[in-house]
């Protein structure tokens, strides 16, 4: 096992733990636009966790799966969902100051460049969640005025029986 597999693996790991957090604060946080900025987020997140499961496996290795993350809801409404995507803001830029100095110190200039990519876009990510914070409403584009005001917030779950 090389030192660059278990960076990788390392990195890896607290991506999807990231992820998994990300995918329970989407059924936490109901506002449409702030939602819609999870899914973006939780989208990017794959992708990213398959370019480094595909690194791994290039060198004989493989990601481990991610422990359970448990997500307790911190109550109910605006109050609540700004909770979450506070601590999830505050997550990122932590990610981001623990990862960033291994990084640099990274003699692989392939993997250390995909992973700084990665660091990026989770900055760009913690923006989001920063304007989400702010009231912003065009986190991922401007809504047509002519369409009028959103009404109502998404559903926690997606299929109801």
């Amino acid at each position: 096992m090389t030192d660059i597999a278990a960076l990788l693996r390392d990195f890896h790991g607290e991506k999807l733990t990231m992820l998994l957090r990300h995918q329970a604060a989407a059924r936490l946080v109901g506002q449409y636009d702030a939602n819609n900025a999870y899914q973006y987020i939780i989208n990017r997140e794959d992708a990213q966790l398959s370019w480094v499961a595909q690194a791994l496996a290039e060198l004989g290795d493989a990601a481990r799966d991610a422990p359970d993350v448990l997500r307790p809801a911190p109550g109910k409404g605006t109050d609540a969902s700004h909770a979450v995507i506070a601590e999830d803001a505050r997550d990122a830029q932590a990610f981001v100051d623990r990862w960033r100095p291994r990084i640099e110190g990274m003699t692989n200039a392939r993997h250390a460049k995909m992973l700084q990519i990665i660091l990026g876009e989770t900055l760009e990510q913690k923006r989001l969640l920063d304007q989400a914070l702010a009231g912003r409403l065009d986190l991922l584009g401007r809504r047509d005025e002519a369409a009028g005001a959103r009404v109502g917030s998404v559903m926690a779950e997606r299929w109801i029986e």
